[in-house]
């Protein structure tokens, strides 16, 4: 039986579980407050959500002090749906303003919530980014008097790697999505199909499997392996001998799934499915190993040994995964983050199938104690043939 979807949002009380757990390690690093600035942060503590971040014009601000809770300091056309989320106190301006773009209204509100000579957080490390004109931010650290802006030490990177069971429970249903929409994958896919058509049929099978949005999608079709895993789709038709792959990632009430499938058009060549088969038990082996203690480097060692040294150069072999496409950690050697239970990984192996082939595969986990829990539905050795 299916397991039901969770409720859209969350209760406030996850949202305060999450703010104690926030000014608990601000006041470990001596903040006297926070300022958040980008969407997957804002959206961590209050629960906004809004598809309206894709427009670069306005900025959005979330101030949280070291005690009470966060204020935002917002545009105005967003000040109905933020009062929908838990938080009160709301600050708003007329955006865009060219002369001042909400600068003034942060600064008074940082000067408000904190000391004259307070340590004010911004994460600034690895995959962050300020999202507000430089100009604008000049302007602010000037007016904010002796308040110092410094880097949050990773704080927020830190809360966000491990997902509350209420979080892993929407990106299992956001893979569930993905999984029916890959399951019905063959109803549309036949020789002769341009692959941009296939992928415009793809994304409607995911809306109709239920994603909300399908922000991302990536894959391949080439005889006996695609060149690679980030070009658009192509008008080239679909043929036999093809080996067809698509990497979704789709969103369900703000959470993604990120996993990819391939298919063979005709039988494979033996190349083709060995080299499945043993992307496949690459994934097994680190997810074996996905345990509390363990590294991401762990992992991403254990699967260049399964595809005995032949592997592509992309750069890693996985990331986590919540409410953005990719997060930390990074699967490659010099990533030594301590495995926690409750972060979500995925795995994604890539092997080399001659000049200008190769082959991808990725799955999801989530770390537990007593071993890894699969939130991609398992598949076996063998390569789908359609």
């Amino acid at each position: 039986m299916t397991a039901p979807d969770p409720p859209r949002g969350f209760p406030e009380a996850e949202h305060r579980a999450r703010l104690a757990l926030l000014q608990a390690a601000m006041a470990a690093r001596g903040l006297a407050a926070l300022l958040l600035t980008t969407e997957a942060e804002i959206r961590w503590v209050t629960g906004f959500l809004t598809r309206f971040w894709e427009s670069p014009t306005r900025p959005w601000f979330l101030v949280v002090p070291a005690q009470g809770d966060p204020v935002a300091v917002i545009p105005s056309i967003g000040a109905e749906l933020m009062g929908r989320t838990w938080i009160r106190d709301i600050r708003c301006w007329s955006s865009p303003d060219y002369a001042d773009d909400g600068v003034s209204l942060l600064a008074a509100t940082l000067a408000e919530r904190s000391p004259p000579d307070a340590e004010i957080g911004l994460p600034m490390g690895r995959e962050t980014r300020l999202r507000m004109p430089l100009a604008d931010w000049l302007a602010l650290s000037e007016r904010i008097g002796r308040r110092r802006f410094r880097d949050d030490g990773g704080l927020m990177r830190d809360l966000r790697l491990v997902k509350s069971e209420a979080e892993i429970e929407k990106i299992a249903a956001a893979c569930a999505v993905a999984g029916r929409a890959f399951a019905r994958t063959p109803e549309i896919l036949r020789p002769g199909l341009p692959l941009s058509e296939l992928f415009r049929r793809f994304q409607i099978l995911c809306l109709e499997e239920g994603a909300d949005q399908v922000p991302y999608l990536a894959g391949g079709a080439a005889p006996g392996g695609y060149g690679d895993v980030i070009s658009p789709a192509s008008d080239r038709p679909l043929a036999r001998g093809d080996v067809v792959m698509l990497d979704t990632g789709l969103s369900r009430d703000g959470y993604f799934a990120d996993f990819d499938r391939n298919w063979s058009l005709g039988p494979p060549a033996p190349e083709v499915a060995d080299a499945h088969a043993r992307l496949v038990e690459a994934t097994d082996v680190a997810a074996g190993l996905a345990r509390p203690g363990a590294t991401p480097a762990d992992l991403a060692q254990a699967m260049r040994a399964v595809l005995g040294g032949g592997e592509i150069d992309v750069g890693r072999l996985g990331h986590g995964l919540g409410m953005e496409l990719t997060e930390p950690p990074s699967l490659i050697a010099a990533d030594l983050t301590p495995l926690r239970p409750g972060m979500v990984l995925t795995l994604e192996p890539s092997i080399p199938l001659g000049p200008g082939r190769l082959l991808v595969h990725e799955e999801v986990i989530v770390v537990r104690e007593d071993g890894p829990q699969f939130l991609s539905p398992r598949i076996g050795p063998g390569i789908p043939v359609v």
